[in-house]
């Protein structure tokens, strides 16, 4: 019995998990989980093949070091066998879709698709356009981190698009930045007042 005991308090179970199932970052994340004792290599192997990360060990804190809660970035074997998982689970889902009728191409992510969505999204929230039977809905902060994201995807994919995908993204981005510059000063506008009523005395 004092065997099994012992044998028992050689592991211990820590979630190290950064986000709450919610998507939410956790305010519970220990600062420094103890270390696991590592698994065999077979079992690694095993978890590698299904999916199943191996847990992180733990990074020690020191003066120049990064942080300790964020794990290690995933091993080339796992990305290899997680992008061939992302593949074939996509292949299924576009043999239904042609099974529906429909072409799978019309899914397809490009990067003026990607660049429309985020079009969309600021001129949602600058209230210029809404959804329909909706009213506009103002939300000028969202609308300039929108902005500044597609600001910096023109900074970092300098000299990696077509010359058409730079031509969208730089009219999405000047488009934008107009009607921002427009919302915001009607909005710090004092407001007008109406049509004067009533009669006047001669």
């Amino acid at each position: 019995m004092a065997q099994k005991k012992h044998e028992q308090s050689e592991f211990t179970v820590t979630d190290r998990r950064l986000f709450t199932s919610e998507g939410e970052l956790r305010s519970d994340v220990p600062e420094e989980a103890e270390q696991a004792k590592p698994a065999p290599p077979a079992a690694v192997a095993d978890n590698t093949a299904s999916g199943v990360r191996p847990a992180a060990p733990t990074l020690e804190k020191s003066d120049g070091g990064g942080d300790p809660d964020v794990p290690p970035p995933p091993t080339s074997a796992e990305q290899d066998a997680q992008a061939a998982a992302y593949r074939q689970s996509s292949k299924d889902l576009d043999s239904q879709v042609e099974l529906s009728g429909r072409s799978a191409k019309e899914f397809e992510m490009t990067f003026e698709r990607f660049m429309a969505s985020l079009y969309m999204t600021a001129m949602l929230q600058l209230g210029l356009m809404h959804e329909q039977g909706g009213q506009p809905r103002i939300d000028i902060i969202g609308a300039r981190q929108t902005i500044d994201t597609i600001g910096l995807l023109a900074e970092k994919t300098k000299g990696n698009l077509t010359a058409a995908e730079q031509n969208f993204l730089q009219n999405s981005l000047y488009e934008l930045r107009m009607a921002y510059v427009e919302v915001t000063n009607a909005l710090a506008r004092p407001p007008q007042p109406g049509p004067a009523t009533g009669t006047t005395g001669r």
